[in-house]
C-alpha cells in the first residue's frame, strides 16, 4: 500500500484521485485551502494548507511518502494586453513556487520510498498554443521543465512525471462549460468528441503512483481527448 500526499484534494482531479485511491486501500492525506472537507476516512485524511504561505506545518504525515501530487491551479483566460504583469507573479506562484516549497518540505520522505513517485499538472495548451492562454501557459510551461530537470536529478531513487489535460470538467472549468452551447463547441474540438472528466485524469495519475508505471520519468503525458496530437 501506498502513502500518498495529495495537494489540492478537495476538488475536481485531486479529490477523484484522493477517493480512488482510498477505496484501493492506499493511505491518502490530502489539503484543501477555503474548501473544508470532513469526511476523513480511516486511510484518507484532510488538512487545511495555504500554498502561499513561506513555512509549513506537515508533521501530520507518515515518515515515509511514496507519492506527492501537486493539483492547486487556475485557469484564467483572457488577452495578452490586458494582463497585468503582476497576474503572472502571482499564477506562478500558485503553480510553479508552490509546489516546489511543498516538495522541498517532504522530499526526504519521498526519498525513503522505496517506489518514489512526483506528479504535476500541466495543460494541453503548452504543447499547441491557443489564443488567450498566455497566462496559464507561461507558468505550465515552468511545470514541464521543472518535470524533467527534476527527473534527471532524482532519478534513479524517485520518478517525476507531468499530466497535461485539455478541458476537463471539474469545478476549475466550469464558466467554460457553463451551457450546454459551450460543452458541445469544446466537446466537438476533441478528436473524441467529448469534454475530460476528473476521472480520466486522475487514473492515469493512479497509474503513474504505482509500481505498474516504474520505468517511466521525465514524461509529459497529454490526456486531453486527441487534441495535442491529431485532427479528425
Amino acid at each position: 500500500m501506498l502513502n500518498v500526499l495529495i495537494i489540492g484534494a478537495s476538488s475536481g482531479i485531486g479529490k477523484e484521485l484522493a477517493h480512488s485511491l482510498s477505496e484501493k486501500g492506499h493511505y491518502v492525506w490530502g489539503t484543501y485551502y477555503t474548501n473544508e472537507i470532513l469526511e476523513n476516512r480511516d486511510n484518507l485524511q484532510y488538512f487545511q494548507l495555504n500554498v502561499f504561505e513561506g513555512k509549513f506545518n506537515l508533521d501530520f504525515l507518515p515518515d515515509v511518502i511514496d507519492g506527492f501530487v501537486y493539483c492547486p491551479g487556475s485557469i484564467n483566460l483572457k488577452p495578452f494586453y490586458r494582463i497585468k504583469p503582476e497576474e503572472f507573479l502571482q499564477d506562478y506562484e500558485l503553480q510553479v513556487v508552490g509546489s516546489i516549497k511543498i516538495l522541498q518540505n517532504v522530499l526526504p520522505k519521498i526519498q525513503k520510498s522505496k517506489n518514489g513517485s512526483i506528479i504535476f499538472f500541466s495543460t494541453v495548451a503548452v504543447k499547441i498554443g491557443l489564443p488567450f492562454h498566455t497566462l496559464v501557459s507561461t507558468s505550465k510551461g515552468a511545470i514541464e521543465g521543472l518535470t524533467k530537470a527534476l527527473a534527471a536529478e532524482l532519478a534513479p531513487k524517485i520518478r517525476v512525471n507531468c499530466i497535461a489535460p485539455s478541458l476537463t470538467d471539474t469545478p476549475l472549468a466550469a464558466q467554460l462549460l457553463n451551457t450546454e452551447q459551450k460543452r458541445e463547441a469544446n466537446a466537438q474540438k476533441h478528436p473524441l468528441k467529448r469534454i475530460g472528466t476528473a476521472n480520466d485524469i486522475a487514473s492515469m495519475a493512479a497509474f503513474l503512483l504505482s509500481s505498474e508505471s516504474s520505468w517511466i520519468t521525465g514524461q509529459v503525458f497529454y490526456v486531453d481527448g486527441g487534441m495535442s496530437s491529431i485532427k479528425t
